[in-house]
């Protein structure tokens, strides 16, 4: 294999073979003749002088493409869309004179396009269930189990490990509503030709209307689709791209908090992205388990945010009925911004399914700062048993800043709950203060949250697209 030619990380090392295979020039190409198909059978059932003959002999023509072919031509003529028309041409005689018939160049181009994003579209969706699927099993099994909650990155109320991952998977859901809608309102540009008025139709059918009208309609049943857009120029909104990565951009955004709370947590060494049994962490020091996974995932992710900054500003300045500043950053864009996103997924899969969970080290952590956040409960029961409110809350405090100090200063253990055993006006024994400490007691209402966000919001569509779910990680580590 030549090592002289760059190849893409995209397509080497992060996205799996049925992404690549919808960006493929094969499925383009393909897609491509099928469209010339259906408009010719279009042409045809609507009255022009084309007969069953030819549209077979289209047909069977579809997928044995003669690329040598093409690629001569298009060194003669410089242009693509032509060079394929005759390559077609040659390999079916019969009906070389009505294939592209009454279309331009975007007729192929931008049908498939959207064709080929609302494919994507679909094996993002089921990747994206998927990721869902596996944080819910670990969010359900671990929706009681406490843990230290953090706000700006300092120790707050507790949460539990499961609610934490709830958090995770709310903001999935939100791209998956997201995605659906996108893909719900994708229609084909159709046939409207060079400048979107139709008027090659309106010549080729002799101005009948209720002809011509139905084009657009039979071409969009044929491939599938809805509808096609009711207005284009040549080509179809380019803000329709924009929708479209601003969906796979909302993805890697979800995808890097998860990916970034990971690593935090397991720089705590509470929870653990998997680590295979050969895998390496660093080349100097052997000891390392470096969350390469969640790190990639934030690494490919940071690239579709900022891709999906290409499409608006291509839309932003197509000027009046096309400009072709669209065609290469279109070519990269969009299909590389799915790629990511493909390998981004593939990676949350593979991460949310082989998550490690520490409980020792949680709990070791959580009591370490349990004594501060329990001081409110300490104060109640003091107060109840006779104390002193505003006596006990100056002494809770004070007993707090040299508790504070001893943990800070001296890098000792957290010592203020035998400050407040020692201390008789408090009158609580140290086994009243252990019940004080059960970290249950300051988690709130965590786990019925997530039974009940999982019960209502998640379970419900997994059950609807349960065919879609249980599909492997394609990854290379």
């Amino acid at each position: 294999m030549s090592q002289d030619r760059y190849k893409s990380p995209l397509s080497e090392r992060y996205s799996s073979k049925e992404m690549q295979y919808i960006f493929s020039p094969h499925k383009k190409f393909t897609t491509w003749r099928k469209l010339w198909v259906a408009l010719a059978e279009t042409e045809m059932e609507l009255g022009l002088p084309i007969t069953q003959e030819q549209i077979d002999e289209l047909k069977a023509n579809v997928e044995n493409i003669n690329y040598d072919v093409a690629r001569e031509r298009e060194k003669l003529v410089r242009h693509d869309v032509m060079s394929h028309v005759y390559a077609y041409g040659e390999q079916c005689p019969k009906a070389r004179g009505i294939i592209h018939l009454g279309a331009t160049s975007c007729y192929v181009g931008d049908n498939t396009d959207i064709l080929i994003m609302a494919e994507a579209l679909e094996l993002i969706r089921k990747k994206l269930l998927n990721v869902i699927d596996r944080l819910a099993g670990f969010a359900d099994r671990y929706k009681d189990l406490p843990t230290l909650a953090f706000t700006h990155f300092q120790p707050a109320q507790p949460t539990t490990v499961g609610k934490r991952a709830a958090l995770w998977i709310q903001e999935f859901m939100m791209d998956l509503e997201d995605l659906d809608y996108v893909r719900g309102s994708l229609k084909l540009l159709g046939s409207k030709g060079t400048t979107g008025t139709q008027a090659s139709f309106q010549e080729l059918f002799e101005g009948e209307e209720e002809k011509i009208s139905q084009i657009d309609k039979k071409i969009a049943e044929k491939m599938g689709m809805p509808d096609c857009y009711p207005v284009s120029g040549q080509t179809y909104s380019r803000k329709v791209d924009t929708r479209v990565l601003n969906v796979l951009a909302g993805i890697a955004a979800s995808a890097t908090k998860m990916s970034n709370d990971i690593r935090l947590l397991q720089h705590l060494k509470e929870v653990e992205e998997p680590f295979e049994k050969n895998q390496i962490g660093s080349s100097a020091m052997a000891y390392k388990r470096n969350p390469m996974r969640s790190e990639r995932i934030a690494s490919l992710s940071r690239y579709v945010m900022v891709d999906a900054l290409n499409p608006a500003i291509t839309s932003a300045t197509q000027w009046f009925e096309r400009t072709l500043d669209d065609s290469a950053n279109k070519r990269l864009s969009v299909a590389e911004g799915f790629l990511a996103t493909d390998g981004i997924l593939d990676l949350c899969m593979n991460v949310a399914d082989g998550l490690v969970v520490y409980p020792k080290v949680i709990e070791k952590r959580l009591r370490s700062e349990l004594p501060f956040m329990a001081t409110e409960n300490i104060l109640m029961d003091a107060v109840k048993a006779g104390g002193d409110r505003q006596e006990l809350h100056e002494k809770i405090r004070e007993m707090s800043m040299e508790a504070g100090r001893n943990v800070k200063e001296n890098g000792q253990e957290n010592n203020l709950l035998e400050l407040i055993a020692k201390d008789s006006s408090f009158d609580l024994s140290e086994a009243d203060l252990e019940r004080v400490m059960d970290p249950s007691r300051y988690v709130g209402r965590s786990g019925r949250q997530v039974e009940a966000y999982l019960a209502d919001h998640v379970r419900p569509v997994l059950a609807a697209n349960q065919g879609e779910l249980g599909m492997m990680s394609d990854i290379t580590v």
